[in-house]
């Protein structure tokens, strides 16, 4: 940007400031909806509870499908956030 341009847009500047926050914390709390981790480790606790023999395996194979199904959703909203950013 020019000197000229600087000055003539310097009244707007905090409302850029502002937006440019927004849309990191925006960002960032997608990142954080979008994280596949907790459902990893829910996976291993299905799979313990299985080994325990807490849950049967068609429980295990039906929460299973949900979880992965979940999960690969979830890596394509990672995905997608990778490539936005």
């Amino acid at each position: 940007m020019g000197l000229i341009t600087q000055f003539l847009t310097l009244p707007v500047a905090p409302v850029r400031g502002t937006v440019w926050v927004l849309d990191q914390v925006l960002l960032t709390a997608e990142r954080e909806y979008y994280d596949p981790e907790p459902v990893r480790e829910e996976l291993a606790a299905l799979e313990q509870q299985l080994l325990d023999g807490s849950i049967t395996s068609d429980e295990f194979d039906s929460r299973e499908d949900e979880l992965l199904d979940r999960l690969e959703w979830l890596e394509a909203n990672q995905q997608r956030l990778r490539t936005d950013s």
